[in-house]
């Protein structure tokens, strides 16, 4: 898995030199977010956190004509990248910046944006917020309540009275 991985790192970095583009860029950021997740050592996924989010970063600023489902797809990689980042280091001014970056996003209606808005503002202890966000989040068609009741940053809600009369009131 990891040598297919890093031989995918290679051969879109010698893409990129060739010629970038936004899809590629969110290819190569997704492919260090990979790296993330496969290593051992905190400061090797620091590393492949700083990769991601400088392609990410770039790719959103770059390319200005693409289209909002592609634009939507290198914020959400972004977003993740940030999270782990906070995972990482339990610094809340990473869910700040997911905060940033998906905001202005949340006029699309999109339930992955309602998910980590949520999330982000849990992170940071926003009740308010983290129930507006769910609220939104279970008012679209395609949530999934198991990533919603599995999410470990998330599960401890589930003791909150709030949380479990949001859950019913959606899921009745």
């Amino acid at each position: 898995m990891s040598k297919s991985l890093i031989q995918r790192i290679g051969e879109t970095d010698q893409m990129y030199l060739e010629e970038n583009s936004a899809t590629l860029a969110l290819e190569r950021g997704e492919l260090r977010l990979a790296l993330v997740e496969l290593s051992q050592h905190k400061s090797e996924k620091i590393h492949f956190l700083h990769e991601a989010i400088a392609l990410l970063e770039q790719a959103r600023i770059e390319f200005e004509e693409i289209d909002t489902e592609l634009f939507l797809n290198l914020s959400f990689a972004l977003a993740n990248a940030y999270m782990l980042y906070y995972e990482l280091t339990a610094d809340v001014k990473f869910a700040t910046i997911t905060q940033q970056i998906l905001k202005p996003l949340a006029h699309l209606k999109h339930a992955n944006i309602y998910f980590m808005l949520a999330y982000a503002c849990k992170c940071k202890n926003e009740v308010a917020l983290t129930r507006h966000w769910l609220n939104k989040y279970l008012s679209c068609s395609n949530k999934d309540l198991n990533r919603l009741l599995n999410h470990a940053t998330l599960q401890t809600l589930n003791n909150e009275l709030w949380f479990k009369d949001l859950i019913h009131k959606h899921i009745s």
